[in-house]
Order: structure tokens, then sequence, then C-alpha cells
């Protein structure tokens, strides 16, 4: 009976001592968290996707905290988010965020069916990773789309699908948050992330063929084939030539469009601009004009 009452002691001493000093430590080496930290998080999305260039919104948060004690915030942009929700952490945080222009993915490739004929037939794991690894794809343009939807998959706001009538990815730039994961998952960097523009107005070269004109001509008809014309009609210094592809900086860029009317393959494409009128129907509206005041 006394060994048992000795051991009950003895355990309870050791676990009293054990107590005191797990307390005592936990005290010693306690790391606080700063409460603006779940504060910004209980602002942001939660999407955690990626795409402000942290692993999660937890660590958005904490470079914001971060950022807020050091004087600055710049740089730091929740693209699920946007404005709206960066407005809301700043006024929390009390700092002044700079405005930043949104960003909508887009696709560099126009190779459609009917532009980029089909010469092979893959046999294998319908991935754009895996078609890319192992071979060109199934058409003679070693950059061009591979249609697999590797793009498709990592988004997670459901912006993008494979058109079946292209077999290209199309994206929903309502949908469309700029997270980047597109971008990421393409392996042949097809997928690009740009400045929405005025109004949703952009223009860039729909292709990333590196191949010298002819060849890329050769393979999808609507390839950039290097040939300069667009660079020489800019007057922004808009337009590089690398590599016999043609990119244009949009921040540059004043979307006048000069480039896409000189462009002899329409690789250069405009999106949501106003329709012109065809010189016909404007002619076709003035001589019903002159007849009804005739009339």
């Amino acid at each position: 009976m006394n060994f048992i009452i000795i051991a009950v002691l003895v355990l309870g001493t050791i676990a009293l001592v054990s107590s005191l000093v797990l307390y005592f430590v936990s005290k010693k080496f306690a790391v606080t968290e700063d409460p603006r930290i779940g504060q910004v998080i209980d602002l942001l999305p939660g999407a955690n996707c990626g795409g402000c260039g942290f692993a999660g919104c937890s660590g958005m948060a904490d470079a914001l905290v971060k950022g807020a004690d050091k004087g600055s915030i710049d740089g730091l942009r929740c693209p699920v988010g946007g404005d709206l929700v960066m407005n809301k952490v700043s006024d929390l945080l009390g700092m002044a965020m700079a405005n930043t222009e949104p960003m909508v993915a887009v696709v560099r490739c126009n190779g459609t069916c009917e532009f980029r004929p089909r010469i092979a037939e893959y046999d294998g794991l319908h991935t754009c990773a895996a078609m890319h690894s192992t071979c060109a794809g199934e058409t003679g343009c070693g950059y061009g789309c591979l249609g697999c939807g590797d793009c498709v998959a990592a988004c997670q706001f459901d912006a993008i699908h494979i058109n079946p009538s292209t077999g290209l990815p199309e994206v929903d730039e309502e949908k469309c948050t700029s997270c980047g994961a597109c971008t990421k998952a393409c392996p042949r960097h097809i997928m690009e992330l740009r400045k929405k523009g005025p109004k949703g107005r952009r223009v860039y070269v729909q292709c990333v063929n590196k191949d010298k004109g002819a060849v890329a001509r050769k393979n999808c008809a609507v390839a950039c084939i290097g040939c300069g014309k667009c660079q020489k009609v800019c007057k922004f210094e808009a337009i590089t030539i690398e590599n016999n592809l043609s990119y244009i900086d949009y921040n540059k860029c004043r979307m006048c469009t000069k480039c896409v009317d000189e462009c002899p393959t329409g690789a250069i494409v405009k999106v949501n601009f106003p329709v012109r009128k065809s010189t016909a129907n404007i002619e076709k509206t003035e001589s019903n004009i002159k007849e009804e005041e005739k009339a």
C-alpha cells in the first residue's frame, strides 16, 4: 500500500514540476502574433490561389502587416479581391495604396484547326504537360497551344474553357482574377497576364512562334513571321522583334491599332474595340440621308 502511495506522490511531483517548467518555457519563448494579421485574413477572399506571390492568404496578410510597419504596402495586391479588398486592407492598416490597373489573362495563340493543320495523332496522357514533354504536339507548330486544358484545370474561378470548334482556350474576362495560375500551368507559356486596358481594350500579338518566317507560316497561317512591319509603323516604340517574334509592351502601347492593320498575317489582334464602319456602309448611309432630304 505504501508503495502505491509513494508512486502516486512521485508521479504527482514529476507532473507538477513538468507543468511549472512548461509554463515558464511557454512564457519565455512565447511568440505573439500581431492581431492585425487575423483581421487582414478576414478581409482577404480566402482563395489561397497564390496569385499574390505568397503560399496563401495568411502569407499575404503577414506580408501586408510587415509592409505597413515599414511604411509601404506598394507592390502587394490580392488579384482575387482586387481594389475593393485592397482598399479595405489599406484602411485597416492606415496605409495609402497606389492604384494598380487590373490585369487579365490572354491566350497568345490563334492557331485554330483552320489555320494550323493537324499532321500527327497523339495517343498518350491527355495533358499539355505530358504532350509537351514527349513531342511537339499534333501540329507542325512546336510553340502553339496543345489544347488539353491544363489552364482550365488550374483555374479555380471557372474563367477558362476550351472552345470545341477551335480547340483553343477562351478566357472570360469578367471571371478572370489574374491570379496567374493558368500562366504557371501552361508548359508553352501561351497564357499571359496583360493589363485589362481602358474599357477592356487590348492589343497584343496572338502568337509565340519563334521559328523563322517561312517555317512559321508553313505550320500556321496566322503565325507571326517577324517581318517588322508593325514595329516600323508604331510611333511609341511599344513593339520589339526578338527571335523572329513580335511583342507589344502594354505599358508603352497607346492602342492606335496601326500595327493591327499593318500585320500581313493577322497575328496582332485588338479586343473590345468598336467595329469600324466600312466605306461602303458610310457611302450608303450618306446616300440615304440625301434621299431623305430630297423627299
